[in-house]
């Protein structure tokens, strides 16, 4: 979490190339630092391979994303392309629409400014990873060990399945990677394997966790193999269901998920689901006024 941060400062480094947005974990955008690019891509791109031609198996195989690649490339070499017209060359050369979905996996790709910029993120304008960031230098391992250390940092102590779900890599390909690097082995109530970094904080058990805010499809709902840790079973249908199979916005209360929110008219509205203590909801409501202060251009 960072304090005093600026919606110009994240422009400015995706427009200095400090940041690049891409398709990477579980074969979603996300936004990561120039340094994570390549390890993040070498870590994900045999397994997502994987896993696409095997979901779209009935419409595509290996020599399609190849083609898909190669006809891409020819075109991003001459500079960046909006998603419009390279999916409009896929189907002039007779290669199914759905290759677009995965093609990331095979053609490294980022979106290129004003593509992810708050003000314009859905310019959907592509390049080259080598032309925007330089050449690639990681091997697959290598990017799993930088993926894992990314995630524990963020969320350890935790399984290692559940590290495998929240980067969509296969388990067999992460637990031989984990077993040479160094890392804390922990138990948790039921006696299962925890790994954490060697030096990363204990917080205490009782230690408060303060509200926060979560937007749609945030890795913090996507983290966990056992969900429930963070959102209750009871309100799992109010999050993830059939018409918002990406989850909505939702705020924590002690760590769990209490509620939704929805900006709108330049104010941050809540909808709980139970009854918040008093002096919960004066946490909220200071919360949402610095997110929707956020939401209009100001500071987190």
């Amino acid at each position: 979490r960072l304090r005093g941060f600026e919606r110009g400062a994240l422009t400015r480094a995706l427009e200095r190339r400090q940041a690049v947005q891409a398709t990477l974990m579980r074969s979603t955008i996300h936004l990561v630092s120039a340094a994570d690019y390549w390890p993040f891509a070498a870590a994900t791109a045999g397994g997502r391979r994987e896993w696409f031609l095997r979901v779209a198996r009935h419409q595509v195989a290996g020599p399609h994303m190849e083609e898909a690649a190669a006809v891409l490339r020819r075109r991003l070499l001459g500079g960046p392309a909006r998603a419009s017209e390279l999916r409009r060359l896929l189907e002039a050369a007779g290669i199914p629409a759905i290759a677009w979905a995965g093609l990331g996996h095979w053609l490294p790709m980022v979106r290129v400014p004003p593509s992810g910029t708050w003000e314009q993120r859905r310019a959907d304008l592509y390049g080259l990873a080598e032309d925007w960031l330089g050449a690639a230098g990681a091997a697959e391992e290598e990017g799993l060990a930088r993926l894992l250390t990314r995630y524990l940092g963020a969320f350890g102590p935790a399984t290692l399945r559940e590290a495998a779900g929240w980067a969509g890599v296969p388990l067999s390909r992460l637990q031989p990677v984990a077993e040479r690097m160094e890392l804390r082995s922990l138990r948790d109530h039921e006696g299962g394997r925890l790994l954490d970094l060697p030096r990363a904080p204990l917080p205490q058990a009782r230690t408060p966790a303060p509200v926060r805010f979560l937007p749609t499809w945030d890795a913090t709902l996507l983290a966990h193999a056992r969900r429930s840790q963070v959102l209750p079973e009871a309100y799992r249908p109010l999050v993830f269901n059939t018409r918002t199979p990406h989850s909505v916005p939702t705020f924590l209360v002690d760590g769990a998920v209490a509620g939704t929110w929805r900006e709108e008219g330049g104010r941050v509205l809540l909808t709980p689901f139970d009854t918040i203590p008093r002096s919960v909801r004066r946490e909220l409501d200071d919360e949402a006024r610095a997110l929707a202060a956020f939401h209009d251009g100001g500071r987190s």
